[in-house]
C-alpha cells in the first residue's frame, strides 16, 4: 500500500532502530535519563529557548503548554480550523478549565484586527479572561500553509499590547522552516510556549517537546506527572527523536516536492478542486466534483493507495519519507484511474 493518509504513519528506519537500541537510559522522572537530557538541550540550542520537556504526543505538548500559562476560566484565542480547537478532544476545557475562542482565518492566518476584537474587556468580570493567543505553523487544515513571519509578529504585537501570552503549535514547524528558510529559533522567538513534534515528517515513532522559559517548563514537568506522563527509561524514544532531527530534518524538502507533484496533477484535472492554489509544504487537500469523498478513498484503497478525509467534503494526501518519488508517481496513476 502507498500510504498518504498522514505523515504519522512512518516507521523507524534501520539507522533509527540502531540508535534506539544503543541509547543510554536512566529514570526520566528523576531527570536522570542522559539521552532525554541530551535531546532537550539539543532542542533548547536549536530553538534558543531556556528549557524543554519531552512528552509523549503533540496533544500533550499543546495542552501542557496551555495548562502552564492559563488558569481556570481563562480564554484562548485560536483560529477556527486549528488543531487545538478541532482535534484535541476538548482538552483545554477538560484539563485546564480554559475556553477556546475561535476566530476566522485565511489559510490559517488570523487578522490582527479580528484577534484584537476578540479580546475581552478587562473590566468585564462576568466574561472569561483572555489570556493566550495561539497559532499553528504549519497549519494542517489549511493544506500545510506556512504562517508568514510578519503575521506572527503582528499577532505577537497584539499579545504584548494587551499583556497576553503567545503559544505556537509547531507540530510541523520543521516543514515551515525548511520551506520558508526562516530559522527555528526565529519562529520560537515570538512564543512564550511552543510545542514541536517528532512523529510526523521527521519520522520518529513517538514524541513531542514543549519549549519555554525555566519557570514554565518546571511547572509543565509537575503537570506532566499529574497527567500520568512521567515516563521512566525513555531514552530509547528520545534517541529516535534525536536521530530524526539530525538525519531527516533536511530531507523534508523532498516531501514538499512530492506534494507539489500531486498538487500539479490535481490542479489540471477537471474533476478536482484544490483547497489552495499554492501548496507550501507536504499537505494537499482537494475536493472531488463527480465522486464522493468516501467513494474516492474506498476506490483508491482497492487499488493500493490510502488517503484520508481532510474535511467533511475534501480528501487529504500527506507526503512523507516512507513514500518515494516513484510511489508518488504510482499514486497519481491510481488517482487518474479512479477519477
Amino acid at each position: 500500500m502507498i500510504d498518504l493518509r498522514s505523515d504519522t504513519v512512518t516507521r523507524p528506519s534501520q539507522g533509527m532502530r540502531k540508535a534506539m537500541y544503543d541509547a543510554e537510559v536512566g529514570d526520566d522522572v528523576f531527570s536522570e535519563d542522559p539521552t532525554v537530557n541530551e535531546l532537550q538541550q539539543y532542542c533548547c540550542d536549536l530553538f534558543k529557548k531556556e528549557a524543554a520537556l519531552f512528552v509523549s504526543s503533540g496533544v500533550m505538548g499543546n495542552q501542557l503548554s496551555l495548562r502552564t500559562i492559563t488558569e481556570q476560566g481563562d480564554e484562548i484565542i485560536c483560529e477556527k480550523s486549528s488543531h487545538i480547537f478541532n482535534y484535541e478532544s476538548g482538552s483545554a476545557a477538560a484539563l485546564s478549565g480554559a475556553q477556546l475562542y475561535p476566530v476566522d482565518g485565511k489559510r490559517g492566518v488570523m487578522a490582527p484586527a479580528d484577534v484584537e476584537a476578540a479580546i475581552r474587556p478587562v473590566s468585564a468580570y462576568y466574561m472569561p479572561k483572555t489570556k493566550v493567543i495561539a497559532v499553528e505553523n504549519t497549519h494542517n487544515r489549511a493544506s500545510g500553509a506556512i504562517l508568514p513571519l510578519q503575521s506572527i509578529a503582528a499577532l505577537r504585537a497584539v499579545a504584548d499590547k494587551h499583556h497576553l501570552l503567545f503559544h505556537i503549535d509547531g507540530a510541523r514547524i520543521w516543514n515551515a522552516s525548511i520551506a520558508s528558510g526562516v530559522s527555528l529559533d526565529t519562529y520560537a522567538s515570538y512564543a512564550d510556549t511552543m510545542s514541536v513534534c517528532f512523529s510526523k515528517g521527521l519520522g520518529a515513532p513517538v514524541g513531542s517537546l514543549v519549549l519555554g522559559n525555566k519557570e514554565t517548563i518546571n511547572k509543565a514537568f509537575r503537570i506532566r506527572k499529574s497527567w500520568g506522563g512521567g515516563m521512566r527509561q525513555i531514552g530509547v524514544l528520545a534517541a529516535a527523536a534525536l536521530y530524526a532531527i539530525k538525519n531527516n530534518f533536511q530531507k523534508l524538502d523532498e516531501d514538499h516536492k512530492k506534494a507539489q507533484m500531486i498538487a500539479q496533477f490535481l490542479a489540471k484535472h477537471p474533476d478536482i478542486e484544490l483547497d489552495s492554489a499554492s501548496i507550501d509544504t507536504n499537505i494537499v487537500i482537494f475536493t472531488p466534483k463527480k465522486i464522493t469523498v468516501e467513494d474516492l478513498i474506498s476506490r483508491c484503497q482497492e487499488k493500493g493507495l490510502l488517503l484520508s478525509v481532510g474535511t467533511a467534503t475534501a480528501v487529504r494526501a500527506i507526503t512523507h519519507l516512507d513514500v518515494s518519488f516513484e510511489q508518488t508517481e504510482k499514486a497519481l496513476q491510481i488517482l487518474e484511474q479512479v477519477l
